[in-house]
């Protein structure tokens, strides 16, 4: 193992809690191992480490980012996130394909709504032209988790928020039963409530969403 790795994997043993990984494991369907380290104490761990040995180096930041993932704890693939959104201002459009390969490798609304508002959303405002490329290609893949990335990687642009993008792509999903997008669709609904609450509500009304966006979407609305 890569010895920076395994310098984390040691300090991250040292606080296993047995309980509170199976309470977490039960929390996430069954999907993922964890090492039971409450979140908060996994932010303390992973700053004092930082501290200590520092960031990954431009050479080797995918390298780490991607074995972190590829342990099976889920804890070190928040760790990973952790160093990603320390790190996202060195990404440049080369690295989207190996950040896409972490939304769709194991998926789950705990790292995607990591990867998708943080990370790709800094990637799109910062380089535009990426969004052609990956997000309008997101919204009609079949996976979800592209799905939920591509309407939520706006999700903190508020007066930035490209709003037909935006409802271009709700639109395109609204007759989804996946709970998972129909969520993202709320939730994005009401957040940019916050910036342009007329124009959430106009849309809101003059187009058939789930009612489970719905809802969300006018949740802060009267």
């Amino acid at each position: 193992m890569n010895s920076y790795i395994q310098e984390l994997v040691n300090v991250y043993s040292k606080h296993t809690d047995v309980e509170y990984a199976e309470w977490s494991k039960k929390y996430l369907r069954n999907q993922f191992e964890f090492l039971g380290i409450r979140s908060p104490i996994r932010r303390t761990l992973t700053k004092q480490f930082l501290k200590e040995h520092g960031l990954p180096t431009e050479s080797n930041r995918k390298d780490i980012i991607l074995m972190l993932w590829d342990l099976p704890e889920r804890e070190y693939q928040k760790a990973a996130l952790d160093i990603l959104e320390k790190e996202k201002k060195n990404l440049c459009p080369e690295d989207m394909p190996w950040l896409v390969n972490l939304i769709v490798s194991k998926s789950w609304w705990d790292t995607v709504d990591v990867l998708s508002p943080h990370i790709m959303g800094y990637m799109f405002s910062t380089y535009p032209k990426l969004i052609p490329q990956y997000s309008d290609l997101w919204i009609e893949d079949e996976n979800i988790w592209l799905q939920r990335s591509a309407i939520l990687y706006q999700l903190h642009y508020k007066g930035e928020t490209d709003e037909e993008r935006l409802f271009r792509y709700i639109i395109r999903r609204a007759n989804s039963d996946e709970f998972f997008v129909q969520k993202a669709i709320g939730w994005v609904l009401r957040q940019y409530a916050k910036t342009n609450p007329e124009s959430v509500k106009s849309f809101v009304l003059n187009h058939q969403l789930k009612p489970l966006s719905k809802r969300e979407a006018l949740k802060h609305l009267t």
